[in-house]
């Protein structure tokens, strides 16, 4: 299970808050099919938030702590019925150096344009 800092915890929760919920849990509760489907969100976009339509509270929790254990995520917030996950995507070294060179060569500021001198 992955551990969070309470600083990274907040600022998870922050991006979080305007996410909508990707996955949802029924009656049929935490099945391998819905496993595969968070682990698939959280490969795609890291952060998802996941919406329980039960009204036990340690059902909830339970659900939480086998999808952190399971898929090596962390628990971000367990809010009402929705559950916020984390997990970091594979980190891919060339791809990471290829974006700090060409980071470099992007322009920050407006393209110019040439100016026509009438003369």
């Amino acid at each position: 299970m992955l551990q969070l800092s309470s600083i990274e915890r907040r600022e998870l929760r922050a991006r979080a808050h305007g996410l909508n919920p990707v996955v949802s849990i029924a009656e049929n509760g935490l099945t391998d099919a819905v496993l595969r489907e968070i682990d698939i969100c959280l490969k795609a976009h890291e952060l998802i938030k996941i919406r329980v339509y039960g009204d036990s509270r340690d059902d909830r929790e339970a659900y939480l702590a086998q999808i952190c254990e399971q898929l090596d995520a962390a628990a971000v917030q367990h809010i009402g019925k929705l559950l916020v996950v984390y997990r970091p995507g594979p980190v891919d070294a060339t791809a990471a150096v290829h974006g700090a060179k060409t980071a470099k060569n992007r322009r920050s500021g407006p393209r110019r344009t040439k100016r026509s001198f009438q003369g």
